[in-house]
């Protein structure tokens, strides 16, 4: 996947449940600037789906989430103008 953001944030939740994923990743997207990438990666299988309902509800776009030997990788994009 092509990226043309400012800034990639990269959080590790590996090894992390609930609710430290969804706090790291909030905290992530309060210091993030318009047009950066979070990528988040873990292994909690509720907060793979906590993370993208929380993206949808403070309005970023959902760039994907990617699943390999049972860990997950989910792409959040900053929109260019903060609400």
């Amino acid at each position: 996947m092509s990226v043309d953001s400012k800034n990639v944030i990269k959080v590790d939740c590996l090894g992390e449940t609930c609710p430290m994923p969804l706090v790291e990743t909030r905290k992530a997207i309060r210091k993030a600037s318009p047009g950066d990438i979070i990528e988040v990666i873990g292994n909690h299988e509720s907060s793979k789906k906590e993370i993208p309902m929380a993206v949808e509800a403070l309005g970023l776009e959902l760039l994907g989430i990617e699943e390999k030997k049972g860990n997950w990788l989910i792409r959040i994009k900053i929109p260019e103008e903060k609400s």
